[in-house]
Parts: structure tokens; C-alpha cells; sequence
């Protein structure tokens, strides 16, 4: 039976760049295209999620690495400002809390007033540390505090010398000791008694002075609590003369300010409130204690009090809605952190040593990460919900919550978020947080699912041809000539593996263009033709196709047993994809069957040592269905089967190679030879039906680079399923070589038809309970027949 094989011209489908206008001759006539192409379901996905504000309209992005997910968000983002009508935009600066300063304020401003405002506290600063101790040291002040010093003195003296009188009256002498201790003492004269002479007086003398002594005791106590009444009154009215001083000093600096925020009610509590802290606390400034007052200038930025800093922890720089990528996703780089500082070998924290995080960075607008890198950092996950469901940032110590410990710190008032949270990852991870987090779906509940491919058409062709515009403006690299441009679409095809279909894999277009970029530079070209394209092409392929190399050269050397001429009985050339991380190729492998007296069984030798994979048993099993619908529809087939891949010591998976098994089997069974020149790929059903097959363009290619190393005829080919004609994009030599008519590759529908062309005859029909006798399947059945007799 003969078949025609397919023609030259449908084996690639060649770019012709219709939809572009002759005059484009390059890139640099062509208008870059700001999103990127063939992801409108993925960009409508967003736009509505954006367009939402109710709690829970996060977004997971979906799609395999390099297909251009963050390029395209990124670029929509900035190209459409969804906050055009939307959420408000605040700088958030934390200040001291005066009244309990384990709790930082938090203060909301307008975009922008975060930075001059803290610059106004500052000049505050500066002026008052220089103002407030110049005020203490002047005339007035001295003669004030003076006069209060003087009117205590005089209280004093005039209640210890009234004593004193009356001591003296009584013969008793009111003395202070070199200790500082009052001390009444009975005088014998003009002198003191001492302990010998006080001893030597009548028994009622002594009792007289005791009994003096003692009523002065207790005079002498009571005004010794009036002295201490009079120096808490006089500390008083110091303190008082001070804080009169200072609010002079502290409101002739503070009212401009307060003047200048007076439409901003929370920096005008702030100010009233410092103002207040700093007359209670004015030994900061006056530097009366030395270690305190160090302590508190301990500053990492500049040289002020750190109570009265302003620490900044979002500037809007301008009201454009914020976009943040986060590149390493830890706790502290989203949620912010509390440091520590050290003086002196005191370790201390306060307000000012509050950090943002990404998410303080994004309020207001979106935070974008990578899905896996969430999810691989300890406790980021938990409290990024968190965050989510009470839409408010709380600054919590991560290793107080890690280590359950008593640790002080500082529990700063929370932040209200407002943010859009877009995370990348792949179907795997996407599957995982569906099915064990039940918070997931509420808090994301926008799926913008990135396609792998896009219909070429005209049109498309065109939208591509801006795509490797944009890139090569973007990079700066040499324009693309129209060929060129045609080459890199006609590649993606192949990337895609479809006639009909580009791949919207951007990273694999970006990568070939910066190699074709650099190999044009470097032979001095002042554009990127379709040579240059061809010439990355092949070094790129050099680079990986080592084990390639290695798997062809045992073709060559003859240590891989392989016939490319001839007939066999029971022997086949199967097709086959081998894969490594970052390349794929085909080779043929060979399949052969042998029979023995049995049951109908088929053995699958690769099953049996556990070297064949699911798939592939499958289709074993499948093929044995229809080998018993073949030849088993009265009896029994007395034959048991042995299949096996020679030479293959690794496993073996797919289906592919059904149809080359079951072809095996019938010329096993049949006793016609198979030419070895043709080798086959595909799948079948019970109904013997081709299936479509994975690899196709591998594996014809890897076909013919054997043939070529074992030696080339006209009468070799490929056999293929009907269904992949469409995904066939392959190499130019395979090209050339089928338009002379030295290579064919034939599409079948039905794996009879692969029996005809790989035996050189009919595979016979069914017909009234026979098949004919001179048919492959009639020859078989023949001899099915006579063994069962």
C-alpha cells in the first residue's frame, strides 16, 4: 500500500509578517508595546480586582516563570493609576507617647508633610537646646530664684534663733554638729558640761536639765518638719520659676508651629503635649544630670533629645499610588522591626528606632511577592493574613512572639492598611493553598491566570512584532531587521509547538534577544538580521546538547544496536524524548516482540522489572485490548507476547510508543518483516485510532541525526498521528532533505495504516468473519487459526 508523505511547505509555517506595512523595515520603526502580549484574560483579572476596594480582592497570579507575570502587572500599574478616585495617601511618622512611652503615637499626614515637619521639630530642638539655658543664666532669673533662696534663709534663722534664746534662757546651748545634726547640750557657764561634771550635779539639777532638754527635743522636732515644710515650698516655687521661665522660652518657639499646623489637630496635641513634657523635663536641657542627660542625646542621627524626634516611617514623595516589590519576603522586611541600640553598654529601644516594612511602604496601595518565598519564610504567612483580615499594622516583636518570653518592648499604636497584596506562583502552589488554607480563597479571591500560548495570526504576528520592539528599546540593544523579526516568531512557534500558536514565554524571547544582540555586536553590525538570530540559536543549542552529543555518539561507535535499513520480523524503531533541565531531544530507541505458546498474554518486560512507568503500562494494556479484538473475537490467542525497549536501562514512561509496540506484535505474530527504515511515534485507543503525541518535532529530528550517522537513503521517514501535522516546525536541513524526497514523513489516522506502510502490504479489513489472506492481519489470523486446530 503507499501513502503520500507530507509536502515541504507543511512541515513550517513560515513568517511572513502580513499584517505589518512594507515600510516597517525594523524595530525601529515599529512602536513598542507598552503590556504584554496575548495575557487580556490575566490584565482584565487585575483591572477588576484593582477597580474593587472591599476587603479580600487580593490577587494570585498564576502561570509558569518567565511568562511575564510581574512585567505585565507592573506595567499596567503604572501605565493606569487605579487610584485615580480612590484611597487617600498619608506620610505615618511615630512620636514619643509622653504619658506612657512603651506606646508610640502614630501620626496620619497629608503626602509629604512627614519629612518638613520632622525638619520643624528639629530647628525647634536646636533652638531650645540653645534658648532655654541661656534663660536660666541672666540677672533676673538669678535675682529671683535669690530672693526665694534668701526669704528660706530668713524663715530659718528666725526659728532657730528663737530657739536658740530660749535655750540660752534656760541655760541650754543649741549647737550644729560637724554632721550636720542639731544638738542641745546643758552649759555650766560660759562652757558646755562634760560628761564629769554634768555627773558631778545634784540629782535634781541634772532632772531639771533632762526635763528641759527634753521639751526643747520636741520643740526642735517640730521645727525641723517646718524646715522641710519650707524647702518643699521653696522647691516648689523654684520649679515654678522655672516652668514660668521656660514656657516664656518653649511658647515663643512652639505657638508658630502650632500656628503653622493649625489645621492639623494631631500635630497640634503633639505640640501641646511635648510642650508640656518638656517643662517637667527640663534637666535634659539645663544638663543638671549628666549620665541622663547623655542618654538621652544618644541619637544616631543628630544631636537632640530622642524623646522630642520625629521618626518618619513613610514619606509620600509625591500622590502617585505606591508600588512596592518585595524581592525577600522575611518577617522584619514586610512587618517592620524594632532595633536596639546601645550606649555606654546600656541596651535601650524607644519610638525613633521603629523600621517600616514593605507593607508600610505599600499602604495605600499594592505590595507585590513571590508566592513561594512567602510561604518558604517562617511566620510571614500567618501574620500577612493577619494584617489582612484586621486591615491594620501592628508592630509586634517577632522574637518576643517567637520565644514566648517576658522581653520589654515597645507595642506601637497599630497603622490602618489599606493595600492590595499581589503574589506570583504556579498551579502547584496555588492547588496547596486552595486545599489546606481555608483563609486563602477569602483573602484572594482574584485569580489572573497567565496563558502559555496565543493564536498566531496576522494580527498577533503584528502584536508580537511590538513585543520584540519593546524589549529591544528597553534594553537599548540593536534594532531587528524584518527577517530577523520573522526568525524570532517562527521560533517561538517551535517554543510552542504549534503551527497555529506563539509562546507567550517572554523570558525565552528576551534571552534570545540579548544573545542576538551580543553576536550581531560582535561582528560589528549595525542591525540584527535573520543570521545573527540563527547563529544564537545554534550556540545556545551547542551549550546544552552535551548528553545529546554523548547519546549520538553511541549510534556512531555502534555501542547503541540500531537498523536505519532492511527488514525485520518483531522489530521496530520507536520514537522517544529525552530531557534534561534546560534542553530536549529526541532519539529512536528499538522495540521489539517475540512470541511463545501461551494464553494471549502480553509481557511487559519494562513493567515486570519495574523500569516502565503508569502511562506506559496503560498503553501496553490498551493495545492488548485491541489485539484481542483483533484476533480474539471466537477463541483464545494461543500466544503469549514478550515486549521490550532493548537497551534501555532507565525508565520508561508515555504512551507513545503503543502504536510501534502493537506494530511489533502484529509482525510477530504475522511473520512479515518491518522496514527498518521507517521509524513511528504515536498513541493509539482500543480502537486502534492515532492519538496526538508530546515532542513530535524532537523526535523526527532525532530520527533523522541517526540516520545520518548510520547512513542515509531515500526510503526513510517517520511515521506520526494525523492529529500533530499541526505541531510540526522543524529544522531547515529536514526541510531540505524531504523537498528532494530523501527523507518522508507520513500522518496516519489509524494504526492500520502503519502496518501497510512499515510492512510494504494491506493490513487487511474485516470482512464476514476473515480478514483477506494476503493481508498482514489475514496472514496472522492464518496462522492464530492453525495453532488452536
Amino acid at each position: 500500500m503507499t501513502m503520500k508523505s507530507l509536502q515541504a511547505d507543511t512541515l513550517y509555517r513560515t513568517c511572513t509578517l502580513n499584517g505589518l506595512d512594507a515600510e516597517f523595515s525594523s524595530t525601529k520603526h515599529l512602536a513598542p508595546l507598552n503590556e504584554i502580549v496575548g495575557q487580556e484574560r490575566a490584565q482584565q483579572a487585575v483591572e477588576f480586582a484593582m477597580s474593587i476596594k472591599e476587603k479580600g480582592y487580593n490577587i494570585y497570579a498564576i502561570g509558569r516563570n518567565g511568562l511575564g507575570k510581574r512585567t505585565m502587572v507592573l506595567r499596567y500599574l503604572n501605565r493606569h493609576d487605579p487610584n485615580g478616585d480612590a484611597t487617600p495617601l498619608y506620610d505615618w511618622c511615630y512620636v514619643a507617647n509622653f504619658e506612657d512611652t512603651r506606646t508610640p503615637i502614630v501620626l496620619k499626614l497629608k503626602p509629604g508633610m512627614g519629612i518638613p515637619f520632622k525638619k520643624d521639630i528639629e530647628k525647634l530642638m536646636q533652638r531650645l537646646v540653645k534658648a532655654l539655658p541661656l534663660a536660666f543664666d541672666n540677672e533676673m532669673y538669678y535675682s529671683r530664684s535669690e530672693q526665694l533662696k534668701n526669704q528660706l534663709a530668713e524663715k530659718q534663722q528666725t526659728a532657730l534663733g528663737n530657739l536658740t534664746e530660749q535655750a540660752k534662757e534656760q541655760k541650754v546651748s543649741l549647737t550644729l554638729t560637724t554632721q550636720g545634726d542639731y544638738q542641745l547640750v546643758a552649759m555650766n557657764g560660759e562652757e558646755p558640761h562634760t560628761e564629769e561634771s554634768f555627773v558631778e550635779l545634784p540629782e535634781k539639777e541634772q532632772e531639771k536639765f533632762e526635763t528641759i532638754i527634753t521639751a526643747l527635743e520636741v520643740k526642735l522636732r517640730g521645727i525641723a518638719r517646718q524646715l522641710t515644710d519650707w524647702e518643699e515650698e521653696f522647691s516648689d516655687k523654684i520649679q515654678k520659676l522655672n516652668e514660668e521661665v521656660a514656657l516664656e522660652v518653649v511658647s515663643h518657639f512652639v505657638k508658630p508651629l502650632k500656628k503653622q499646623y493649625r489645621g492639623h489637630s494631631e500635630i497640634k496635641d503633639y505640640l501641646t503635649a511635648m510642650q508640656k513634657d518638656i517643662l517637667e523635663n527640663l534637666d535634659i536641657f539645663l544638663e543638671e544630670s549628666e549620665d541622663q542627660v547623655a542618654l538621652s542625646y544618644a541619637a544616631l542621627d543628630k544631636k537632640m533629645p530622642r524623646r522630642y524626634q520625629v521618626n518618619v516611617l513613610v514619606s509620600q514623595e509625591s500622590e502617585h499610588f505606591p508600588i512596592v516589590v518585595e524581592e525577600s519576603p522575611n518577617y522584619h522586611a514586610i512587618f517592620g522591626y524594632i532595633e536596639n541600640a546601645t550606649y555606654k553598654g546600656t541596651v535601650f529601644t524607644d519610638f525613633s528606632l521603629i523600621r517600616s516594612g514593605s507593607l508600610h511602604r505599600a499602604n495605600g496601595g499594592v505590595l507585590l511577592m513571590d508566592a513561594v518565598k512567602v510561604l518558604e519564610r517562617p511566620y510571614v504567612w500567618d501574620g500577612l493574613k493577619r494584617a489582612l483580615r484586621s486591615r491594620k499594622l501592628n508592630l509586634s516583636s517577632l522574637e518576643r512572639e517567637v520565644t514566648l518570653s517576658g522581653t520589654i518592648s515597645l507595642e506601637p499604636e497599630p497603622i490602618p492598611l489599606d493595600v492590595k497584596i499581589i503574589l506570583f506562583g504556579d498551579y502547584q502552589t496555588y492547588q496547596l493553598l486552595v486545599h489546606y488554607d481555608p483563609d486563602f480563597s477569602e483573602l484572594f479571591r482574584v485569580t489572573a491566570d497567565f496563558e502559555d500560548e496565543m493564536e498566531r495570526t496576522d494580527e498577533s504576528e503584528l502584536q508580537y512584532a511590538r513585543f520584540i520592539s519593546s524589549i529591544v528599546h528597553d534594553n537599548g540593544m540593536l534594532h531587528c531587521d524584518r527577517k530577523a523579526i520573522a526568525r524570532i516568531i517562527e521560533y517561538s512557534s517551535r517554543q510552542a509547538e504549534d503551527q497555529n500558536k506563539l509562546s507567550l514565554h517572554s523570558a525565552d524571547i528576551a534571552n534570545l534577544l540579548r544573545e542576538t544582540n551580543y553576536t550581531a555586536r560582535a561582528a560589528n553590525a549595525n542591525m540584527i538580521r535573520v543570521a545573527h538570530v540563527e547563529q544564537a540559536l545554534l550556540r545556545q543549542e551547542k551549550r546544552v546538547s552535551r548528553l545529546q552529543d554523548q547519546m549520538l555518539h553511541t549510534f556512531r561507535n555502534g555501542t547503541t544496536l540500531i537498523d536505519t535499513q532492511g527488514d525485520v520480523i518483531g522489530q521496530i524503531n520507536g520514537l522517544s524524548v529525552v530531557s534534561t533541565s534546560d534542553h530536549r531531544f529526541g532519539l529512536p530507541n528499538r522495540i521489539t516482540a517475540t512470541t511463545s505458546w501461551g494464553e494471549g498474554e502480553v509481557m511487559d518486560i519494562e513493567r515486570s522489572v519495574k523500569l516502565g512507568g503508569r502511562i506506559h503500562s496503560k498503553g501496553v494494556m490498551i493495545l492488548t485490548a485491541y489485539l484481542s479484538s483483533l484476533f480474539g473475537k471466537s477463541a483464545r490467542i494461543p500466544l503469549t507476547t514478550h515486549l521490550t525497549f532493548e537497551q534501555s536501562y532507565g525508565g520508561v514512561d508515555g504512551d507513545s510508543a503503543s502504536m510501534a509496540e502493537l506494530c511489533a506484535i502484529i509482525s510477530a505474530f504475522s511473520g512479515c518483516p518491518i522496514n527498518q527504515s521507517i521509524a513511528i511515534t504515536g498513541s493509539m485507543n482500543q480502537f486502534g485510532q492515532a492519538q496526538p503525541i508530546g515532542g513530535v518535532n524532537e523526535k523526527i529530528e532525532g530520527y533523522f541525526d541517526v540516520c545520518t550517522i548510520k547512513g542515509r537513503h531515500n526510503n526513510q521517514g517517520v511515521i506520526i498521528p494525523q492529529s500533530n501535522a499541526h505541531n510540526l516546525m522543524l529544522r531547515k536541513d529536514i526541510l531540505t532533505a524531504v523537498e528532494k524526497g530523501d527523507f518522508h514523513i507520513w500522518a496516519i489516522s489509524h494504526v492500520s495504516e502503519a502496518i501497510s506502510l512499515l510492512t510494504g502490504k494491506d493490513a487487511g479489513d474485516w470482512q464476514d468473519g476473515n480478514y483477506p489472506p494476503e493481508s498482514v492481519l489475514g496472514i496472522a489470523q492464518n496462522k492464530l487459526n492453525a495453532m488452536r486446530k
